[in-house]
Formats: structure tokens, C-alpha cells, sequence
């Protein structure tokens, strides 16, 4: 009957196991081997102490207590207390350094020791799963195992972009776990002397294997992995065999270290083996046998291809769990996790929200949400506006706005140069924002503009588009003053760009070879090696000139509407995107959304 008990608990964890939800009580396996290990300890507690209190009752009942004190050779001589306490602290300083340079520098969390859960990891859907999945196969590991007859994951890595969340859900996955957490930083694992690297790591496995054994599991965190699991091809030897190709043997070696023995059962061995010395084989006693220590080993690094390819092998990080970029359904749940802790009116909504943060990950709406704050309070208000928000994007992506004092002169051909770009925008259905004759960074004026709605694919076209857009500037200013001024260096910049990756990236120049593709020393990105070659060059150049052609066609034909904005910048300094989609508006039907306006040659 208590087999079947048993076999009846195990098929109800292979149930919640697969119902993809945190397994907790009596489900993790973790517990119980945690429960055993302590009762195990209270029993070696009492086994040690025992005798000894003992002996300590047996004094007592004898009359003749032990009385803690300084000795009394040592009262009478205050020179040989200075002289042991000037050896204690000497030792100490000698001592202490050589000691601890191959201390583990991780840091051991506890659930309560942070404010993160499972439930605040919100707009990650997939990604929250496949890190609940390797949470309870971790958690159910022996059931897993002798149950199903699988083998469960030693390690996890997280891989994605700066600030998509990474080591947020790592703190909620250390909250949920109710085992010990070690984190640590790779960096932190490197030493300046020789050997102390490898030292560290192998210290920080031991300290895992250690704490699992007492706990029941335990979970290590490297933060920026690929600063200690680079690849290791190409690398000589020398004074970069440490830091390179030894460090990453040291790695691979201690991800396959989880069954190695204790100190405790090192210790039972060397006796076991004197003791067989001179016993007859049938008489010989058995080796202690260590278990598989229940470790889950998480990664988490921006640059995965950069790690050397044997780490990434079955076994070992067998699992990558990719963070991407939210899309707009994510992103309106992130932005309401925010809002609901943030002050805000009524007219500032997570859907607004995502609708002008495309391409923000968690960290930047968080910022974002944040400055908006801070204008609104600079303009002595206690909750944000929806202008403020926008406020906020053009201070977080550009800059802070700068009152140049312009020439008057300089002043209106900067609103003729962006009043281009702007005019452009809107007659090619770009999103436009706002347009600025402020200073922010570098940039004597900007137009702000994107996608009409949210895509993850780019047409030609829509290339196109963006190079008409960013030589407008220039044509603007040609028309209106015979030439061109330096404002048009970084148009021309971001036009040629785009250009080289029509040519070079997306098959569109003379023929579908793509020149991303070639291993070219001397030419470090798409628009070096687009402009070393003679054809792809004429190609780009042709997209330019094309681009060019179509800017100077749309600002002649609404030359008034061009003005119009212009004027409308020179009196107000910023227009926001609506004012200037009225003004074009009045001279032309933008309100068709399936293309861009065609301007056609005169003949």
C-alpha cells in the first residue's frame, strides 16, 4: 500500500508538472530532501554535543564547575598578552589576503530577501514558461527522473538585449525557488593573480554543491557570462591561457561536477580504502556514494554567440531562453503594471503608451514613465499628462531641449531644413511627433516621426521612403537658398545607410549576393563593404539620387505648405504632429493610409 501511496503522489506531481504553474508543498522534491537534511543535522548536533554536556553535568554534580576565565599565567604578564596580540594581528594581515583571494564573491539571496515575484514579471508570457518549466523540473528533479526517466536541466541561459528583463526574473525566480540564490557577477570571478580565477569558480561549485546537499537545491546566477565563457578559438597560449581558454576548461569541468564527493565522504573514503588494504575482497567494505547535488545553473549574457560552443552543448547550458524586445500586446501590459504605481490623469493610457514606445524594452518604459514624472512635477503638478510622456520620449531619446539664440537668419533656415523633413514625412504616411528647431545633443533641429502602426518587416519601399525623408532637408534648402548648408552631414549619413543595406543586406543592387556575408578585414560594416565595391556603390548612390530627386519634387510642388510649417517653427520653436499633418492636410488628401503620395516629374 505505501507503494501504491507513493506512485499515486508521484503521477499527481507529473501533473502539476506539466500544468505550467510553480510547483509549491508537498509537489518539490526539494523540500523533502531539505526536511531530511535538517532532521539529519539535529541528529549529528546531538550525537556531538551530547558527551560534552555530559561531562559539563558531571562536573556540576561533582562540585567542581568549569569556570570560564583568563588563565592565570597570563593575568600577571601583561608583556606576553601584548606580544600574542601584536602576533594575532600580524598573522591576520598576512593572512587574511591570501586567504580570501579564492573566496566565491557570490551573494547568497533568500526568498526574503527580495521584493520581486513571479506575478510582478508581466508582458513576457513565453519566456515567463519556458523559466517556470526549468524551475519545476529543477524543484521536481526526482521525480522527473525516476518517474519519467529524464534527465533533469543543469543549466539555463537567459539571452537577449540590455534591459529586457534578464535579472528581473532572476530575482523573482530566487523569491520562488525556497532554496538558496547565489549571485555573482562573471567579472567578479577574475583575479590579478595567476590561478585565483579558476580558484574562484571552483569555490563558487563547491558552494553550490554544499548548499544543495543542505537544502534540498540551489540555484547559481552568473550575471554577464560571456565576460568568463568566451569562445575560446583562435586564442594563444601564454598569458591569455587564464584568461580565456582556462577559465572556460574550468567551466566545463564543474558542470560536469555535480556527483563530486563531499569533504565528509572524501574523509570516509581514504579510511574505507586503508581499511581494504587488509581486508580479503569479499570482506571489503563500500566506498560511500555521493549524490547528484540538485543544482539549476542560469546564464545570462547579451552576446551568446560570443561563448565558446562546448558550453552550449547537451549537458551542460542545454536550454537558451531568448528576451526580446516586447510587441505591443507585452507592452500594454507592461505599461499598465507601471501606471498602476505611478500617478497619472485619466488621459494617459497603457495603450498610449505602447503605442509611442515601439521598440522600448521594460527598463526604458519604466525610464520613461519616470521622466514624465519629473516634467510634471517641474511644471508643479503631482501626476503626468500625455504630453508629458511625449515630452519625456524626446529627453530620453535625444536630449534635453537647448534655447541656442539663434541668428535670425540661421534661425528660419533651420525651420526651412526640418519644416523638409517634416512636410516628407507626412506626405510619405510616416508618424510624425514633432518637429523642433531646438538644440538636443548634437542636433540643431529634429522632426520625430515612425511606423503609423507597429510592423517587424521593411519593404524597399518603405527604404525609400526613409531616404526621400532624410534628404528633404537638403532640397529644402537648396530651393529656398541656392545650397546646402553642414546641417545636412548626419541626413546624409543615415540616408547612405539605408542605402547600403538596400545594396549590400537585401538583395536589391545588381545582383542577391549579400555582402554582409563576406569576411572583409578591412571593412568593419554594410556600408564599408558596399562602398568598396564599385558596383554596389553605383547601386547605392543610384537609391540616393533617386531619393533626392523625389524630396526636391514634393517640397517644389507644396512649396506653401513647407513655408507654412516653417513660419509655424520660427514663432513657436516645436510643432506637435498634429498642427503639422492639419497644415499638409490643407493642401492635399493625406488621409489615404496604403501608401505614400506620388509626386510625379513634371514633363
Amino acid at each position: 500500500m505505501p507503494h501504491r501511496r507513493q506512485e499515486r503522489d508521484r503521477s499527481m506531481d507529473i501533473t502539476r508538472l506539466s500544468s505550467g504553474a510553480m510547483l509549491s508543498g508537498d509537489d518539490i522534491d526539494a523540500n523533502a530532501n531539505r526536511e531530511r537534511m535538517r532532521q539529519q543535522r539535529l541528529r549529528r548536533k546531538l550525537y556531538l554535543l551530547s558527551p560534552i554536556f555530559a561531562y559539563l553535568v558531571y562536573r556540576l554534580v561533582t562540585d567542581n564547575p568549569i569556570r570560564p576565565g583568563i588563565p592565570g599565567w597570563l593575568t600577571g604578564n601583561p608583556e606576553i598578552i601584548i606580544a600574542l596580540g601584536l602576533i594575532c594581528i600580524l598573522g591576520a594581515v598576512i593572512l587574511i589576503p591570501f586567504l580570501t583571494t579564492g573566496r566565491s564573491p557570490h551573494t547568497v539571496l533568500r526568498a526574503e530577501d527580495s521584493n520581486v515575484r513571479l506575478d510582478d514579471v508581466v508582458g513576457a508570457d513565453q519566456t515567463k514558461r519556458e523559466a517556470i518549466d526549468s524551475m519545476n523540473l529543477f524543484l521536481a528533479s526526482e521525480t522527473f527522473e525516476e518517474v519519467m526517466g529524464g534527465k533533469p536541466r543543469r543549466g539555463v541561459l537567459f539571452e537577449g538585449p540590455p534591459g529586457t528583463g534578464k535579472t528581473y526574473l532572476a530575482k523573482a525566480m530566487a523569491a520562488e525557488a525556497g532554496v538558496p540564490f547565489h549571485f555573482v557577477s562573471a567579472s567578479e570571478f577574475q583575479s590579478m593573480y595567476y590561478g585565483q580565477t579558476n580558484k574562484k569558480i571552483r569555490t563558487f561549485f563547491k558552494n553550490l554543491r554544499k548548499a544543495a546537499r543542505e537544502e534540498g537545491g540551489a540555484i547559481g546566477y552568473i550575471e554577464e557570462f560571456d565576460a568568463i565563457g568566451g569562445a575560446r578559438s583562435g586564442m594563444n597560449t601564454g598569458s591569455q591561457r587564464e584568461g580565456i581558454v582556462g577559465v572556460v576548461n574550468e567551466l566545463l569541468v564543474q558542470m560536469q561536477s555535480f556527483d563530486l564527493p563531499s569533504g565528509r565522504d572524501k574523509f570516509k573514503m581514504v579510511w574505507v580504502d586503508w581499511f581494504n588494504k587488509y581486508l580479503p575482497p569479499h570482506r571489503r567494505l563500500k566506498r560511500p556514494k555521493s549524490p547528484m547535488a540538485n543544482i539549476l545553473i542560469v546564464a545570462a549574457t547579451n552576446r551568446a554567440a560570443d561563448l565558446d560552443p562546448a558550453l552550449l552543448r547537451p549537458g551542460r547550458f542545454d536550454r537558451t531562453i531568448g528576451f526580446n524586445v516586447p510587441a505591443r500586446k507585452d507592452r500594454i501590459e507592461i505599461a499598465q503594471y507601471y501606471l498602476d504605481r505611478k500617478s497619472h490623469d485619466d488621459e494617459v493610457t497603457a495603450v498610449l503608451i505602447a503605442d509611442v514606445s515601439a521598440g522600448y524594452t521594460p527598463v526604458r518604459i519604466e525610464k520613461l514613465l519616470d521622466e514624465a514624472l519629473i516634467i510634471a512635477l517641474r511644471d508643479g503638478r503631482t501626476s503626468m499628462r500625455m504630453g508629458d510622456v511625449l515630452s519625456a520620449q524626446l529627453v530620453t531619446e535625444i536630449g534635453v531641449a537647448q534655447e541656442m539664440g539663434y541668428h535670425p537668419d540661421e534661425r528660419r533656415r533651420i525651420a526651412i531644413h526640418e519644416a523638409g523633413h517634416a512636410l516628407t514625412a507626412v506626405l510619405t504616411r510616416r508618424d510624425v511627433k514633432v518637429a523642433s528647431i531646438l538644440r538636443r545633443a548634437s542636433a540643431l533641429g529634429l522632426v520625430a516621426h515612425g511606423d503609423a502602426e507597429e510592423r517587424f518587416l521593411k519593404t524597399p519601399s518603405d527604404a525609400r521612403d526613409l531616404i526621400c525623408v532624410a534628404l528633404a532637408g537638403r532640397a529644402a534648402e537648396q530651393q529656398e537658398y541656392g545650397e546646402a548648408s553642414s546641417g545636412i552631414s548626419s541626413d546624409l549619413a543615415y540616408a547612405t545607410n539605408i542605402a547600403s543595406q538596400l545594396v549590400g543586406q537585401l538583395g536589391n543592387g545588381p545582383g542577391l549576393l549579400s555582402l554582409e556575408a563576406a569576411a572583409m578585414p578591412t571593412a568593419a560594416n554594410i556600408v564599408a563593404k558596399v562602398l568598396s565595391d564599385e558596383v554596389s556603390r553605383e547601386a547605392a548612390e543610384a537609391y540616393m539620387v533617386e531619393g533626392a530627386e523625389r524630396a526636391s519634387l514634393m517640397v517644389e510642388k507644396y512649396r506653401a505648405a513647407l513655408y507654412e510649417i516653417a513660419d509655424a517653427l520660427c514663432e513657436n520653436d516645436e510643432v506637435e504632429g498634429d498642427q503639422i499633418r492639419a497644415i499638409v492636410a490643407g493642401y492635399t488628401d493625406i488621409s489615404e493610409r496604403r501608401g505614400p503620395v506620388r509626386i510625379k516629374a513634371p514633363i
